[in-house]
């Protein structure tokens, strides 16, 4: 009896604080975007991916990792200004586009160059990894 007492107790404490964290994150804002991280719709996708170096963050507003991430890429459009193009898509907003590039989970970040997928980078990643990988399709 006092095993299942035991057990009780630590299962309660562990919802409880796996309810208060989800809580805490929830409301945790939005990170503002770098100015040189632009907004993409489907209207503008085409163009905006046809030339040069350009990461692609597939992104919605809902997903925890996806506001990790915002700070990352802020400093990594910072870092690869005059490089590369960075830009957020809303999967939410542009269902059409996500669907068109097989988007299973966020955050995906593809990168294109001339218009061609060169490399999908799935999950969080540091700042290092992603650089790297522009670095290595600008080649």
């Amino acid at each position: 009896m006092k095993i299942i007492v035991i057990v009780l107790v630590i299962i309660a404490t562990v919802a409880f604080m796996m309810i208060r964290s989800w809580h805490k994150i929830k409301n945790t804002p939005v990170p503002e975007d770098n100015e040189l991280i632009e907004k993409v719709s489907a209207d503008n996708f085409d163009a905006r991916i046809k030339k040069g170096v350009v990461l692609v963050d597939f992104w919605a507003e809902w997903c925890m990792p996806c506001r990790m991430m915002a700070p990352v890429l802020n400093e990594v459009a910072q870092e690869t200004e005059g490089v590369a193009s960075v830009y957020k898509l809303n999967v939410d907003e542009n269902q059409q586009v996500a669907a068109r590039f097989g988007i299973r989970g966020i955050p995906t970040m593809i990168l294109f160059r001339d218009g061609r997928e060169v490399e999908r980078i799935v999950g969080m990643k540091p700042k290092e990894y992603i650089i790297s990988a522009i670095e290595k399709a600008g080649k």
